[in-house]
């Protein structure tokens, strides 16, 4: 398969036999590959070509892989670049500290150019799902209540925007823990891990906070009802929704929206007031002529 010349890949490995075959395997399959010998040319050609994707050996010396991805995932203009780990490691205590860095994938040497292929194939069809959610996404942002709510109750997690991003787009789907470890590419165990450790709550915990932050409008400013909104939300039954919302604001759905609607039960009275006495009102057309 043919890549656009748009992909660029930036391989850091310091042994320059693996660097050339993976940089001639990539030009091969059309893509603009870029070698760096060690890890600080590395971080100095990250960022000034800003590659689509970055190939890394984590036993290098002087700045071994974790340092980079480390440094790389502070600059905000190389914290989103999809991070791929290749070592000769496979330990567990490896696999881990690299993904709680922040590296989306991790290939043990040696592998072939084909398993390279297809990780990286993985990703960047990831990344440009994301490109294209954004970019459907983006005129609809500035107009709607949902957006301004998203953008305060997600955390601002360069490393877990995959995760959020696919809650964003699916939370009304009826989705679950399962469903978003699939989409990004992890175990569902260590999604939860790595969520955990960085935010304080579980993937199914920012499921429920989102879902939450979409009904309170819906409470607020329509007239649906529990049992609409609830499956407007992705829940089964309002039972489940009328349970979690309760467990989030102390009151139930009916309780919450009697507590939050005075200004709109204010409007709806003074509107049928004028209604019955449209004539105590100066200045006010007849009914027919509205």
């Amino acid at each position: 398969m043919m890549y656009e010349s748009s992909n660029k890949i930036l391989v850091i490995e310091d042994d320059a036999v693996t660097r050339n075959l993976f940089l001639e395997s990539l030009e091969a399959e059309g893509f603009d590959a870029v070698g760096a010998q060690n890890g600080l040319v590395g971080i100095q050609l990250a960022q000034a070509c800003l590659p689509d994707l970055v190939i890394c050996d984590i036993l290098m010396p002087d700045i071994d892989g974790y340092s980079v991805l480390t440094i790389l995932r502070q600059n905000p203009l190389t914290a989103v670049i999809p991070f791929i780990f290749l070592t000769g490691s496979d330990t567990k205590a490896d696999v881990r500290k690299g993904m709680e860095l922040g590296a989306d994938d991790y290939i043990t040497k040696p592998s072939t150019v084909e398993e390279l292929l297809r990780a990286i194939a993985i990703r960047l069809e990831k990344q440009a799902l994301l490109s294209q959610w954004y970019t459907y996404n983006s005129h609809l942002a500035t107009n709607t209540t949902a957006s301004v709510v998203s953008e305060s109750i997600f955390p601002v997690a360069p490393q877990l925007q995959e995760v959020f991003d696919y809650i964003e787009a699916n939370y009304r789907q009826g989705i679950t823990l399962s469903d978003v470890a699939e989409a990004v590419g992890y175990s569902p165990a260590y999604l939860t891990h790595r969520v955990a450790k960085q935010t304080g709550d579980t993937v199914n915990g920012w499921i429920v906070r989102r879902r939450m932050a979409a009904a309170r409008p819906l409470l607020m400013d329509t007239s649906q009802t529990i049992e609409q909104i609830a499956l407007a939300l992705g829940y089964q039954n309002a039972c489940h929704f009328s349970r979690q919302f309760r467990q989030h604001h102390g009151l139930s759905p009916k309780n919450w929206r009697k507590q939050h609607q005075p200004l709109l039960n204010a409007s709806r009275s003074l509107k049928l007031e004028l209604f019955k006495t449209p004539s105590k009102v100066s200045g006010c057309l007849p009914l027919s002529c509205r």
